[in-house]
């Protein structure tokens, strides 16, 4: 689990480093001004693109074939490894879901803001997940009344 986590932090990270421009949104800025909103949105697609690309080369992979190591256990090895790779990349078809949506309410004016309070979500926590839809106290209070759910 951890791997796959990683994996995201690290496509999200090649994301940062492919804007290449150097800007970087700040609490000096008016919240949610054009070119913050403008970095937030080249930064979500350039992600998309770079989890489409790594899709792909997963599907490529699997198209060139079964396979076919003699060794027993060199083949169980090789299938966790496709297993895991496949899980992976389901994991991320969600995570472009929450894109689309993260970039669907660019458009709409609502990105940076709580869903659940209206209020600014932050621009430390829009960095480290663009596709926040909450304020850290709203996420954690949800956490909360869901894990209260399951255990009931």
């Amino acid at each position: 689990m951890a791997t796959i986590l990683g994996d995201e932090i690290d496509v999200l990270a090649k994301a940062k480093r492919a804007l290449g421009d150097g800007y970087v949104p700040t609490d000096a800025e008016e919240y949610m001004s054009e070119p913050q909103l403008d970095y937030y949105r080249r930064l979500l697609l350039e992600w998309k693109k770079l989890i489409l690309s790594a899709a792909q080369d997963t599907l490529q992979s699997l198209q060139d074939g079964p396979i076919r190591e003699p060794d027993l256990n060199d083949r169980a090895s090789s299938e966790t490894d496709w297993g895991i790779e496949l899980r992976t990349r389901d994991r991320q078809r969600k995570l472009i879901a929450k894109i689309d949506s993260a970039l669907r309410r660019i458009e709409e004016g609502e990105y940076g803001y709580c869903e659940v309070t209206g209020e600014p979500i932050g621009l430390g926590r829009l960095s480290a997940r663009p596709i926040a839809t909450m304020t850290v106290e709203a996420q954690e209070a949800h956490e909360r009344r869901e894990k209260i759910s399951r255990d009931d």
